[in-house]
């Protein structure tokens, strides 16, 4: 009875680590992207910090756009330089600077040359809606196509 139930242990716990990856640059940055996302709407909807989100410029995370990077430093320094020291010091806007920092050092640093930007829209971080960015071949192709 051991031996089976320590076979079955042994044998969902290899199952278990199989279908685990490690995090890759990309898939980091995303998840990243998403957390500060869902921790900014969180700002903006709670009683404590509505008045802190209030100096805070619009962002839309998109780590395909290359301008997240600019953008997201603008952001931190909005953020690190409050102009109220009551939500320099609130717990989610210290986690927000947290997160925007690992976020951009991952893009900028770590992930350098890993991330493929897929368009340079600046005016899509803030508004939320992007527009696609067609290379010269697909542009060609598209042109043929009419």
């Amino acid at each position: 009875m051991r031996l089976g139930l320590a076979t079955l242990v042994c044998f969902f716990s290899s199952v278990w680590l199989t279908e685990c990856a490690p995090p890759t640059c990309y898939s980091r940055a995303l998840g990243l992207g998403k957390e500060v996302m869902t921790l900014l709407d969180k700002i903006h909807t709670y009683h404590r910090t509505k008045t802190c989100a209030e100096i805070l410029p619009t962002i839309f995370i998109d780590v395909h756009n290359s301008c997240i990077t600019t953008k997201l430093r603008d952001f931190l320094y909005v953020v690190l330089n409050h102009p109220n020291p009551y939500c320099r010091e609130r717990p989610r806007m210290v986690l927000l600077k947290r997160k925007i920092e690992s976020l951009s050092n991952i893009i900028t640093r770590i992930c350098w040359r890993d991330l493929v930007f897929f368009t340079d829209d600046c005016e899509g971080i803030d508004t939320g809606h992007s527009r696609p960015y067609y290379a010269e071949d697909r542009l060609q192709l598209l042109q043929e196509e009419r």
